[in-house]
């Protein structure tokens, strides 16, 4: 059977096709249009991309000087994340990017405001 053509529009795109090109994606971002478009691409998907994939997103965000966006993209991990113990290991194998890049969490920024929110439901569930 001939492997599958990406271009053919019945082709489903798997979870390593769409890493690898959002991780371009990213890499290619030169301006905060551009970012928050590909973010918006990225996260409307029924998945939660790839800490690859946020990784580019991080740098891209620091590459166009967007730190409220870079903070979004961990509060869209968190609205993506089926539980507690997912957004855990996220941020776990995130934290040496974060910490790179001086990024602060939304619940590090307003710890006393987050204790009602819930993941995956933070905007009134």
């Amino acid at each position: 059977m001939p492997a599958a053509d990406p271009h053919d529009p019945h082709h489903e795109e798997s979870f390593e096709e769409f890493t690898a090109r959002y991780e371009k994606e990213f890499e290619q971002v030169q301006d905060v249009f551009e970012l928050q478009r590909n973010l918006n691409n990225a996260f409307a998907y029924d998945l939660v991309p790839s800490t690859s994939v946020i990784t580019a997103a991080l740098r891209a965000a620091r590459r166009v000087n967007d730190y409220p966006t870079a903070v979004r993209i961990f509060e869209g991990i968190k609205a993506k994340v089926e539980n507690k113990g997912q957004y855990d290991e996220y941020i776990e194998e995130l934290r040496p990017i974060q910490e790179e890049l001086g990024v602060v969490l939304k619940e590090e920024l307003f710890p006393d405001t987050m204790a009602g929110e819930r993941l995956g439901h933070a905007r009134g569930a």
